[in-house]
């Protein structure tokens, strides 16, 4: 898993995707922390969280488009499929190689609430909590990415695909708005991503939007490690 790591974190630096991923993600985190902070005067760090949930939709497909479906346009899967390394350790490699670079944007931009809390009153609990729930959510849409780019060997259908999934998962809860059903409302609740992250953002820890959070990412890992468990046998 280690020698999978180190391979897919330094691709990210001998192709233009990490250079391109590090300055839109820092550039677009600061335009929203100017907008939604500075220009508009206010230590409320909520709506900059909220704001960059939906901007992660884009993003963090940047990271994991290419992490399989470059290995089939390449053919050089069958070399992975036939090194010693699991399966597990694969998949759990190239994951924590985008989590490394997600991460590590997420909190060098979350720095700015440092230099904030130095001129306005910022609720700690309040911070932590939309800090936390953001990665937890980054987690999952890394998760979702990885088996979509595991599905095809275009990068392009890979990052549509993973858009479009995430979207839903996202955008769901405003069916509640139309919908008068309280079973479906509830459901739609359940699993909605945008529905569990509003606790967090109010400073609240909420046990069972931790266990969703982690859940969904271990579905869809397991799903990716079950297509290639499906293809090193056919």
């Amino acid at each position: 898993m280690g020698a999978v790591y180190r391979r897919e974190l330094t691709s990210y630096f001998t192709t233009p995707i990490g250079y391109v991923f590090v300055a839109v993600f820092l550039a677009l985190s600061g335009a929203v922390f100017a907008a939604t902070t500075l220009f508009a005067m206010s230590s409320d760090v909520t709506e900059y969280f909220s704001y960059m949930l939906f901007l992660y939709v884009v993003l963090l497909p940047l990271l994991t488009m290419k992490s399989f479906s470059e290995e089939r346009k390449t053919r050089t899967e069958q070399l992975i499929l036939t090194s010693p390394v699991s399966l597990f350790g694969m998949v759990m490699g190239k994951f924590l190689a985008a989590l490394t670079m997600f991460g590590g944007c997420q909190l060098l931009a979350s720095t700015v609430f440092l230099v904030l809390a130095r001129y306005a009153e910022i609720k700690v609990a309040v911070l932590f909590g939309n800090i936390l729930a953001i990665l937890l959510v980054g987690i999952s849409f890394l998760s979702v990415g990885l088996f979509v780019s595991a599905i095809t060997e275009n990068q392009l259908t890979a990052a549509i695909g993973t858009i479009a999934i995430l979207l839903f998962f996202l955008l769901i809860s405003f069916l509640n708005q139309i919908i008068n059903v309280y079973w479906i409302r509830f459901l739609i609740n359940c699993v909605s991503i945008w529905s569990r992250f509003q606790n967090f953002s109010q400073g609240i820890f909420d046990l069972s939007s931790l266990f969703y959070y982690l859940s969904v990412s271990a579905v869809f890992l397991f799903l990716t490690i079950r297509v290639y468990d499906r293809r090193r046998y056919n």
